[in-house]
């Protein structure tokens, strides 16, 4: 028999009201439970002692509350409501278009769901199967779809009309569930046989937005109010504090919680006569709300100790060594099936099995296309690493994205036109270590490393590392040097 079960409750959309949110809390309270967290799916997660089991379910029953124990076979869905109002982003969706389309549900889905406005970058596109992401049509979004067990992602024919993404996602599931269609075509031709929905034709390809994770802690103005973020280091609230946040919040006439994919929260609307009131409930509570930019911008899976060990002990070593991560955010995933958002994924892998039992665990380091985590390209950096050598070898792989970034800010600000283009004359080739950009010139060759000059870079040996970091030789990227005309002799 198990000492504990794992409880789930979906917040479709991550939103709850204050009442039912409070609901939740007291059942939980009178089952002994004291704490709780959200996942990064942004549904609510407890954990209660078999002996109290039943007096939860008994509670849940009578409330009428959907809940998991120990499964996610009916994931929640996930959207970006979160950051509507405090996260401008000048896309036509506004609250009513949010809620609409979660009303346009009447099933728990059991595929994933994404609900996304397309200029933003603080919740994810494509962790869900069905991914939702607005169009620049108002009304219209643009539908991705992840089959199961796969990291293959297709677009679906046509733009969504907003009241028809229920509908729509109801008959693509039993589809894929219940039919078993796996395949792209017999997919579409399958739904087609079955359902007539408003859409029409896409005009423009979607682009992904650059990735960059605003700062979504304490207490921040916006429009004439005020909204308040709230994280954990832990990840953990406490059932007190949260009876007391609805309390204010059904006292002032705030109507809704929101969960984010950080498992942090964001209560909006605030008004400025009751801020006083916010701030002694942070105070009775102990809560800090200014937390490091880097210590925030990490995902670790659901109802795991490790990873958030993990975590910490990487934001303690950045911390130590003044690392910059602006730009980046991180993923850890200790379990083989799990998903993780991130532009840095670490993922743990066992060395050795016996039987089913791993030993001596080892840490594969990846990161995605240009560095944006909603990037399906995946890149691998470094594998089998120890435990001990991850921390230097992800900072080196934070040197990496600085010194690319560096370099594509200063080739757009350093863009000539056409006739001053015509005046640089390309010196000569040369190659560059892109973690600390040293660079090897065949015409001095590599003293450090035995390198004589006259050495083309193509007949350095395989074993060749940069003699500043040690970055390896296949690494290296071509560069041109290049000199103005003008200060040469006609």
């Amino acid at each position: 028999m198990r000492d504990y079960y794992h409880i789930k409750i979906n917040l479709p959309g991550g939103i709850a009201s204050p009442g039912y949110l409070k609901d939740i809390l007291s059942a939980a309270w009178n089952a002994n439970v004291r704490k709780v967290r959200f996942g990064s799916r942004q549904q609510l997660l407890m954990t209660a002692h078999y002996e109290d089991m039943r007096f939860l379910e008994r509670d849940f029953k009578k409330l009428g509350i959907f809940y998991e124990v120990n499964t996610d076979r009916r994931p929640n869905i996930v959207s970006s409501y979160c950051g509507e109002e405090v996260f401008r982003t000048g896309q036509w969706l506004n609250a009513s278009e949010y809620h609409s389309v979660l009303d346009s549900f009447d099933f728990e889905p059991g595929l994933k769901v994404n609900i996304s406005d397309s200029n933003q970058s603080f919740t994810p596109f494509f962790t869900g199967n069905l991914n939702f992401i607005s169009s620049p049509e108002p009304h219209f979004w643009y539908l991705y779809v992840r089959l199961k067990q796969t990291n293959t992602v297709f677009k679906w024919d046509g733009l969504i009309y907003t009241n028809e993404i229920g509908r729509l996602s109801k008959v693509v599931e039993e589809c894929m569930l219940e039919e078993g269609l796996n395949e792209e075509n017999a997919l579409k031709a399958a739904v087609a046989e079955r359902i007539r929905y408003v859409f029409q034709s896409s005009q423009q390809e979607l682009e992904l937005p650059s990735f960059s994770l605003p700062y979504y802690e304490g207490f921040n103005r916006y429009e004439s109010r005020t909204w308040l973020g709230l994280y954990r280091r832990d990840e953990e609230f406490t059932i007190e504090f949260l009876l007391d946040v609805c309390a204010l919040c059904l006292k002032t006439r705030v109507g809704e919680i929101c969960s984010t994919p950080w498992k942090s929260l964001v209560i909006k609307g605030i008004e400025d006569q009751y801020r006083e009131a916010w701030s002694n409930i942070l105070g009775k509570h102990n809560i800090n709300v200014r937390h490091a930019a880097n210590e925030l911008a990490w995902q670790t899976e659901d109802h795991n100790g490790d990873g958030a060990e993990l975590k910490n002990e990487l934001i303690r070593y950045f911390s130590k060594n003044d690392t910059r991560t602006f730009g980046l955010c991180f993923g850890i995933q200790t379990r083989p099936k799990s998903e993780v958002f991130g532009s840095v994924l670490i993922r743990k892998r066992p060395l050795l099995r016996i039987g089913q039992l791993p030993l001596f665990s080892v840490y594969d380091l990846y990161y995605t296309e240009n560095f944006n985590p909603n990037s399906r390209a995946q890149v691998l950096f470094e594998r089998g690493l120890f435990k001990i050598h991850l921390p230097a070898q992800l900072e080196r792989l934070c040197r990496r994205f600085n010194n690319q970034r560096s370099r594509d800010t200063l080739k757009t600000m350093l863009s000539e036109p056409d006739e001053a283009k015509a005046a640089v004359k390309t010196a000569k080739t040369v190659h560059q270590c892109p973690d600390c950009l040293t660079i090897y010139d065949p015409e001095y060759g590599d003293m450090l490393g035995d390198i004589p000059p006259g050495t083309a870079f193509e007949d350095l040996p395989a074993s060749y590392c940069c003699p500043t970091c040690d970055s390896g030789k296949a690494v290296f990227v071509a560069v041109e040097l290049t000199r103005s005309s003008n200060l040469e002799p006609a």
